[in-house]
């Protein structure tokens, strides 16, 4: 997660990134619910402002967009919390997500077809998610206090379910698994936490979490 809040407005301005992130303190009640109104209003307004981007926006303009996802990680990441916010919002109330991707992904390759090959084709998008629970939030946790290993995938999980404080803990073992494609990076779970991370081996790192235990405590 990047958690830059000086960046150049986007979606969010600096003060709404800073108030996300509970680094801007609200005194009244009425100003946190104003702050969140307005952090909706954006999102629903950014939303419609890309069917004009997709419409009108130039090619040379896209181009100079996307080019930058071969060297700008963090625009990278960017990319893949777009698609899990369009796709978490889309599950879990009620519209379903293959409903916006399919249309999306066909008339764009009709789109490339036509423009870059001169071609007409009928596209089949195929989309299959398959889910298999491998531990429940309380076993992580239980793990956690016994100060077992976890996954980055796990500690992501915890740290997103946002019930249970990581940081009361001291410091956190993670080990990668085996192929490590699409694991959440150590580096983003460490600075969330405001924990500093120690490589151990190639596979195995601890977050030391003991100084936000301390200012904690004060």
């Amino acid at each position: 997660m990047n958690t830059n809040t000086d960046r150049e407005r986007g979606v969010l301005s600096p003060a709404d990134r800073a108030y996300l992130l509970g680094e801007r303190e609200m005194n009244h009640e009425q100003s946190k619910r104003n702050a969140e109104a307005r952090i909706r209003r954006r999102i629903h307004a950014a939303t419609l402002d890309f069917d004009l981007l997709l419409h009108t926006l130039p090619e040379k303009d896209r181009k100079q967009v996307f080019e930058r996802t071969t060297t700008d990680e963090a625009f990278l990441d960017g990319l893949r919390a777009m698609l899990a916010f369009i796709y978490l919002g889309t599950v879990k109330y009620g519209v379903d997500f293959e409903a916006i991707l399919e249309p999306a992904v066909r008339s764009s390759e009709e789109y490339l077809a036509a423009t870059n090959r001169e071609e007409t084709v009928s596209v089949d998008v195929t989309f299959d998610v398959e889910t298999t629970v491998e531990s429940s939030l309380g076993d992580l946790t239980e793990r956690l206090a016994a100060q077992e290993p976890v996954t980055p995938r796990e500690l992501f999980s915890i740290v997103m379910q946002g019930d249970y404080d990581a940081t009361r803990h001291d410091r956190i073992t993670v080990v990668r698994t085996a192929d490590g494609d699409g694991e959440p990076s150590l580096e983003r779970l460490a600075a969330y936490l405001d924990g500093e991370l120690r490589h151990v081996t190639d596979s195995r790192a601890v977050i030391d979490l003991e100084a936000v235990g301390d200012s904690a405590d004060h």
